[in-house]
């Protein structure tokens, strides 16, 4: 049986300011607490409706209650915020970095893309969605284990590389008629809004993913999960 407190704290670490403030988040699914747990996240507490190794037993009514899906799956785990590297750890290979990305599952989407492609490292501007955020954790499906998400001053994090920082921009040229490389940084903007103006300043190669229906009145844009996955794709297609 759950206790109150043990409720409470749960539904509390809905909100950014009680993660931050416990240094705990939520994970929910055995595809996605396994996955953290055999990365060694430390759990802080676990919820099972089943055997789960050193889990609570509770019951699929009790589940329901704590989780934050429609549809609850087996476990639910309270996991601590694994600690933050001092300094601003910088790019050894092909990165991305998130500039204003506010949508929870469009954030979570695309460190699972990264995941699929290799990309060990996600930088994220202070305006991007939390990681922890149970939606985002949820969409990761267990990628935000093998992946380093890093939240800092993009600016900051530019001036520091000397490595190409690639962005997708309406304004940027077909990307595969570019040379593009095996290291580097690639930047992905806001849904709304694309890459922000400051930001686009420090980007040293725009590329364009053409639109193939020339003529046609489409769509305006792509999502920026979407995008990404075909930047990957063709990035590590060539490099």
């Amino acid at each position: 049986m759950i206790s109150k407190n043990q409720m409470k704290l749960i539904r509390s670490l809905e909100m950014k300011k009680n993660r931050k403030s416990e240094q705990l988040f939520v994970a929910e699914g055995p595809k996605v607490v396994g996955d953290l747990l055999q990365a060694g996240f430390r759990p802080h507490s676990i919820f099972s409706t089943t055997s789960w190794p050193d889990s609570q037993q509770i019951t699929e009514d009790e589940l329901r209650r704590i989780s934050f899906l429609q549809h609850p799956q087996e476990v639910l785990a309270v996991f601590h915020m694994p600690e933050t590297p001092g300094g601003l750890p910088l790019p050894s290979s092909l990165a991305l970095a998130l500039d204003g990305v506010q949508d929870p599952g469009n954030v979570g989407t695309i460190i699972r893309i990264a995941d699929w492609f290799g990309i060990d490292t996600v930088y994220c501007s202070a305006d991007t969605a939390d990681v922890y955020n149970p939606k985002v954790v949820q969409a990761t499906m267990g990628s935000i284990a093998h992946v380093h998400i890093i939240y800092c001053d993009l600016l900051e994090l530019f001036r520091q590389v000397s490595c190409p920082v690639y962005g997708t921009l309406l304004d940027g040229k077909n990307i595969y008629e570019q040379e593009l490389s095996a290291n580097g940084i690639i930047v992905m903007g806001n849904e709304g809004n694309g890459i922000s103006p400051a930001v686009r300043e420090c980007i040293t190669h725009r590329l364009l993913i053409p639109n193939y229906h020339a003529g046609v009145h489409t769509a305006e844009s792509l999502n920026v999960a979407i995008a990404t996955a075909i930047t990957c794709a063709e990035f590590k297609r060539r490099c």
